[in-house]
């Protein structure tokens, strides 16, 4: 490092002439480089190189210049990555559920559907969110903000089921009668997230933060995709009398660089006619800047 700097103030005496003066014609013993700024202590008796190189720490005194952060009453992030496992929490009543035309049995040896009809795979149940931007908005002196963004939620319930959705002509569900080694649900939402922000230290980048509130999301897209041996790849789209919309509370927990998220539906994931009361939750790593 000693030599280094000592050839950045060789550098400046040979060019010392000519930045003596400042706009204004004055004499100046202060050079200043982007942040850093080179003052010179005394006259040199010399000003060669080979002096300035050995005699450097004498002749100078190299100074930081440390620039205030202006912090901003509205932020951007944009892009922001979510992967996070899904779930959802299952109220529904089977047996009265079991009256009504959303169940049907194809055949007596495939069972009824029942709980275990709708049994996931934890560890491959997934949700994978890309926010397109989130704003951040200053309510109070940065440390109280209101959070609010646009972005795409989409959950993959990975069956260890045989349970299928079909739509012919109005949907249903139903255990077929093989074994699926993939069999997902996919549901699709173009989601408005509002929060409050929580930042105690807004001066640091990476400081603690908290973040709360609701979602609102409208389904786009739904599917069930199945592969077996017997039918191979197959993936059956439309409406499966699933509730077009979503709403969710969702929270945020910052700490350093770790972005962690959650969100619980406050409504159930099929329609009301189903008897079905399944609500999704989803927890993850989320990629964003603040």
């Amino acid at each position: 490092m000693k030599y280094v700097v000592s050839l950045v103030a060789a550098l400046f005496v040979t060019g010392w002439g000519m930045a003596q003066t400042d706009s204004t014609g004055r004499s100046s013993d202060t050079i200043k480089v982007g942040n850093f700024i080179i003052i010179k202590k005394k006259k040199s008796g010399s000003g060669d190189e080979e002096s300035v190189w050995k005699n450097w720490d004498k002749d100078f005194e190299i100074r930081t210049e440390h620039r205030s952060h202006r912090r901003t009453n509205i932020s951007t992030n944009w892009f922001i990555f979510d992967l996070g496992f899904a779930n959802f929490r299952d109220q529904t009543d089977y047996t009265a559920a079991q009256s009504g035309g959303y169940f049907r049995v194809l055949r007596p040896a495939d069972g009824q559907v029942n709980a275990n009809s709708f049994h996931l795979n934890n560890l491959k149940s997934s949700n994978v969110n890309i926010w397109f931007f989130m704003q951040k908005l200053n309510m109070v002196k940065h440390v109280v903000n209101l959070k609010y963004g646009l972005g795409l939620e989409m959950y993959n319930f990975r069956y260890d089921s045989r349970i299928s959705y079909r739509k012919d002509p109005v949907p249903y569900v139903y255990n077929d009668s093989i074994s699926f080694s993939k069999n997902k649900l996919y549901v699709g939402y173009l989601t408005v997230p509002l929060m409050v922000n929580i930042n105690p230290s807004p001066d640091k980048k990476r400081s603690f933060s908290f973040s709360a509130g609701v979602s609102a999301g409208y389904m786009l897209s739904n599917r069930n995709k199945q592969v077996s041996a017997e039918r191979g790849k197959q993936k059956n789209n439309g409406d499966f009398s699933l509730e077009p919309w979503r709403l969710a509370a969702v929270a945020e927990l910052g700490l350093g660089p770790v972005r962690l998220y959650g969100s619980y539906s406050i409504n159930r994931l099929h329609k009301e006619s189903t008897r079905l009361e399944q609500y999704p939750y989803a927890v993850g790593i989320r990629f964003s800047n603040w």
